[in-house]
């Protein structure tokens, strides 16, 4: 081979190295194709520009929606921890791409808007909400049928696979909160079930529905009330009613999306399971293996990006050990998920049970 051509073979494989993900995924796809979340641990949101500091936001509304649906819990950014693990999500990411959406302004106009689309790694999403304490739904998950009526004042009708669009607030909530809902095929049969949804027969529903699996029906019925509309729900597990609520809102599409969310909210109180990674509290840690300044800024940078440590102390130095006392969000078994095999810190030693007293056992690192 040419010198020239081996020249330009390096600078351009160096290029490549240095491109960001999203950047090196987007001269992979071909033309019409988009960037677009798939799975659970998939995430779009909308970002001001492609500039690294509209990212960094990006990539932490991202990072919590993955939660969200990981979770099923629609309150996951308020639980203890969450946003200081959202600081650090670009440590989670294993590619990002941009896409970009044309729509229409009030005015006619065109718009548009750039989307981030954000893949996270599965097994350290998993460490991380284990280690937050948060509960998990598990994998695959159940895929209910919606049956829904709608009274806008001409008589109810059902929503079937044809009338998708009619319900897309609803299915869209749904996949938002990290499942899926489906609609009945609209048979002649099923829409003479109006009747029964409407009443709320959840009996007569469930054995409509003995074609489906698996055998849960989220009922709903909307109609307008006052200025507005509202929705009655009942989410049916099979045959045992799980949960039954109400939406009103002024936006007949904002009534329907809840039916998702009390549904969601039903599943995750049966099925979510939290792993137990031990109370929060106070910790007294040895590390060992210490044998300079730098070896120091090592452990310093370690513990920081770990984000269920609220607070390092200083307890005391001797020989090539260094003794802390960490204010923890977990035990330390959420603590060590949350170092993971790549930390510069490896447990030698656990304590048996509970946070740690001041006076009491250790656990024990040492710095490799």
């Amino acid at each position: 081979m040419e010198p020239a051509m081996r020249r330009s073979l390096a600078l351009l494989m160096t290029l490549l190295l240095c491109l960001p993900a999203g950047a090196a995924l987007a001269q992979l796809r071909t033309e019409g194709d988009a960037a677009a979340a798939q799975g659970a641990y998939d995430a779009e949101v909308p970002v001001n520009s492609q500039a690294d500091a509209d990212r960094a936001g990006a990539l932490a509304r991202a990072l919590g929606s993955v939660l969200g649906k990981l979770s099923g819990d629609r309150a996951v950014m308020s639980r203890p921890g969450v946003a200081q693990a959202l600081r650090n999500a670009g440590n989670y990411v294993d590619s990002y791409d941009y896409r970009q959406d044309q729509g229409t302004s009030a005015s006619g106009a065109p718009s548009f808007r750039t989307m981030l689309v954000a893949r996270f790694r599965p097994e350290d999403v998993d460490a991380l909400a284990a280690a937050l304490g948060l509960p998990v739904w598990p994998q695959p998950r159940p895929k209910p049928v919606a049956w829904l009526a709608i009274d806008d004042g001409s008589g109810p009708r059902l929503v079937g696979v044809q009338q998708a669009n009619a319900a897309r607030s609803l299915l869209d909530r749904a996949i938002e909160r990290g499942y899926r809902l489906g609609l009945p095929g609209g048979s002649a049969a099923e829409q003479a079930l109006v009747g029964a949804i409407w009443r709320q027969d959840t009996a007569a529903i469930a054995r409509a529905s003995a074609r489906y699996s698996p055998p849960m029906q989220l009922v709903g019925k909307l109609y307008r009330s006052g200025g507005g509309w509202t929705a009655d729900w009942v989410f049916v597990d099979g045959g045992r009613e799980l949960s039954r609520w109400s939406s009103s809102d002024a936006d007949a599409r904002r009534a329907m999306a809840a039916g998702a969310d009390g549904a969601a909210d039903a599943l995750v109180k049966r099925y979510a399971k939290v792993v137990d990674t031990g109370p929060a509290g106070l910790y007294r840690v040895t590390i060992g293996g210490i044998r300079s300044a730098d070896d120091y800024l090592r452990v310093s940078a370690a513990l920081q990006s770990v984000s269920v440590v609220r607070a390092i102390r200083p307890v005391r130095a001797s020989g090539n050990q260094l003794e802390l006392e960490l204010d923890l969000l977990t035990g330390l078994a959420g603590f060590n998920r949350m170092l993971g095999q790549n930390s510069p810190l490896q447990p030698v030693s656990m304590p048996t049970e509970g946070p740690i007293i001041l006076e009491g056992e250790r656990a024990e690192y040492r710095l490799k």
